[in-house]
């Protein structure tokens, strides 16, 4: 497997990397909760058809921690849109995760004509009491990990801390900011909002959810159907978990592309 390409741009007064690999039409990747630390055998499968683009939202790993200045949802919206403009993906396809669902979703019902076509993945951003979703901050990292993913040596090889004790430092205190940045994001059950925004989101969606999410349950896919303001389709994947890009890379690929295609 090959590397991307990488390049920095600036965000909210600091760096955000942008990774980059294929041919053809761009997506645009946000990855949610751990952000992307390493180019995942999703990425990999994805860019077979298409131009992966794939930027780091302030606070994660491969951006700077400017993620400390962005005070409220608004900011963080603000951020998204700048970060999808600096990437070069205006106007074109966009996959996002989890919690960077969330701030794509919110990005695209603020700013029309932003995307062409939007696949959300199992994502933040709507809350029902009755249905609720996981508070994964008050859980130990072993459970944390358990929650995420049904496939836990998948898991590790993408958020495993390196072996050489100054590379495994530097790669925890990454990871930690992640989970800073987040519960910054959405804490406690991400709650912000989104529900009164949904209908502003008029372009194609795909819904693509894990069918074992123990974190955003998939009857949440419903909520967010009944919700947005243009088609949709929703789609389970099999045995997978929250992380469902890593514990199926190519059924989640192949759901996008068949989407995209369509």
């Amino acid at each position: 497997m090959s590397a991307p390409t990488e390049r920095t741009v600036q965000v909210s007064g600091g760096p955000c990397r942008i990774w980059e690999k294929g041919d053809g039409e761009p997506i645009g990747v946000f990855h949610g909760l751990g952000g992307c630390p390493v180019w995942t055998p999703f990425l990999e499968e994805l860019s077979q058809s298409r131009r992966v683009v794939v930027p780091s939202v302030p606070g994660f790993p491969g951006a700077g921690e400017q993620h400390r200045q962005l005070d409220g949802q608004l900011m963080w919206i603000a951020s998204i849109l700048d970060l999808i403009e600096e990437a070069g993906l205006a106007g074109a396809d966009l996959a996002a995760a989890s919690i960077g669902g969330m701030l794509v979703a919110d990005a695209v019902a603020l700013a029309p004509g932003l995307v062409r076509r939007l696949v959300l993945t199992s994502p933040f951003g709507l809350y029902d009491n009755d249905d609720p979703t996981t508070n994964i901050f008050a859980t130990t990292a072993e459970e944390a990990i358990l929650l995420q993913t049904s496939r836990p040596e998948r898991f590790a090889a993408a958020f495993d801390a390196p072996e050489d004790p100054e590379a495994g430092a530097e790669f925890q205190l990454r990871q930690y900011r992640a989970s800073e940045a987040a519960a910054r994001i959405f804490w406690p059950f991400g709650e912000r909002g989104l529900a009164t925004r949904l209908h502003r989101i008029r372009v194609p969606v795909l819904l693509l959810w894990g069918a074992e999410d123990r974190i955003v349950p998939p009857s949440y896919a419903k909520r967010f159907e009944s919700g947005l303001g243009g088609s949709s389709e929703t789609q389970l994947v099999p045995g997978a978990g929250h992380q469902l890009w890593i514990d199926d890379p190519a059924a989640s690929a192949q759901a996008i592309q068949k989407f995209l295609a369509a």
